[in-house]
């Protein structure tokens, strides 16, 4: 049954090998991933990944071809069926008419929001479902899960439903973007080429054909000329905003991070999630334990580097100008402030949005966010990607 798994792990370019896939069939007899299939997961990825730039193509390929298999036990996978709890948890879920959504109101402000929840988690003492107060489940509080509400925290509950959650009180997991797609056309790589600066430093390792022509005319015999190799000198850093929203967006991001990584040799990545706040990271598997500090970064980069983020800047308005109002965490100091702090660093800075430009007006934190950058917002399309090398090249 692993052999097909193998050999679309081979038809997805993940470089996997005869031994590896040996060493995944004998941890399996030895009992290491027995009946759990998150274990094999690991197993697996351990056995046959080498290189952490493959692990999204491999999870995909493993959901591709393991999806709908759940870890049980030998004496569940053989005992009496029963009616899985996560069921009747979705039968319980508020579906409100549009007519419905607009009777519910917002608590009225971050803070307020933020205190009555403290108040909340001091009262309660069981659960709640269907109700408008209390924390639980498919009603209209602003805390709980599966309901609805204007500006809330998401507790509890597997994914974004209405994109409405001002914080969110659950551990998610985001992926790396993949800087390997193809790209359907070659057109993002034109309209990068704007920003390139040739340069021929280094080692005389190049043969320069026409000075060699010209030598060995000069001196009557063969006269070999070498030349520095040419390289792009604009050194570049990315700023990828990852997870909730901009999962509608993956492909076009994965597409400009290809192209990007293929044009400009001085390049370097960090991700954030939909604000830059202290700490920045290069690894989603590992952002909660690998952070780059914000501050180091400044210090670290210089100040000829162009700066490039890439988000679709929607959000709460507080992730922006609050402290304490990131959507997973609480940040000691305002987004606004970490913003102001990079593009003064970094003046040559612009923003990339997928979203349609005609729909920015519509988003509050749009408007934030291209107020920061000074109105350097650009869409995420060819004529946009032309205007922002452009304004990066001044």
């Amino acid at each position: 049954m692993f052999i097909p798994f193998f050999l679309e792990l081979k038809a997805a370019k993940i470089p996997v090998t005869l031994r590896e896939f040996l060493s995944l069939i004998e941890g399996m007899e030895t009992g290491i991933a027995t009946f759990d299939v998150e274990a094999f997961y690991f197993l697996a990825r351990a056995a046959l990944v080498k290189d952490e730039r493959h692990i999204d193509r491999f999870d995909r390929v493993f959901r591709h071809c393991f999806a709908g298999l759940e870890a049980v036990s030998p004496s569940e996978a053989f005992g009496e069926a029963t009616i899985p709890e996560e069921w009747l948890k979705k039968l319980a879920e508020k579906y409100l008419t549009e007519e419905e959504k607009k009777l519910v109101e917002a608590l009225g402000g971050f803070d307020k929001l933020m205190e009555t929840l403290r108040e909340r988690l001091a009262e309660q003492t069981g659960r709640h479902q269907g109700g408008s107060k209390w924390i639980g489940t498919a009603g209209t509080s602003p805390f709980g899960a599966y309901g609805y509400n204007p500006e809330g925290v998401r507790i509890g509950q597997e994914g974004s439903r209405h994109r409405r959650a001002v914080k969110v009180w659950d551990r998610r997991e985001f992926r790396d973007y993949d800087d390997t797609v193809e790209l359907g056309t070659r057109n993002i790589k034109v309209a990068l080429k704007r920003l390139r600066r040739w340069v021929r430093e280094g080692a005389a390792e190049e043969l320069d054909l026409s000075g060699t022509i010209r030598s060995t005319a000069e001196h009557g015999y063969l006269d070999v000329v070498t030349r520095p190799e040419r390289r792009n000198a604009v050194k570049l850093l990315m700023f990828f905003d990852v997870g909730g929203s901009m999962d509608d967006h993956i492909r076009v991001v994965e597409e400009l991070f290809s192209a990007v990584r293929s044009e400009f040799r001085h390049m370097d990545y960090f991700y954030f999630h939909n604000c830059v706040y202290e700490g920045l990271w290069k690894d989603n598997c590992r952002r909660r334990v690998d952070l780059t500090c914000t501050a180091e970064l400044l210090r670290t980069f210089g100040g000829d580097y162009r700066a490039i983020f890439v988000g679709d800047a929607s959000m709460s308005p507080y992730e922006i100008s609050h402290p304490g109002g990131s959507v997973e965490h609480w940040n000691d100091e305002a987004g606004a402030l970490w913003l102001t702090r990079i593009t003064a660093h970094f003046p040559r800075s612009i923003w990339l949005n997928p979203v349609p430009e005609e729909n920015w007006r519509h988003t509050q934190s749009i408007g934030m966010i291209r107020a920061l950058f000074g109105g350097r917002m650009f869409p995420l399309t060819l004529a946009g990607l032309q205007a922002a090398t452009k304004e990066l090249s001044r």
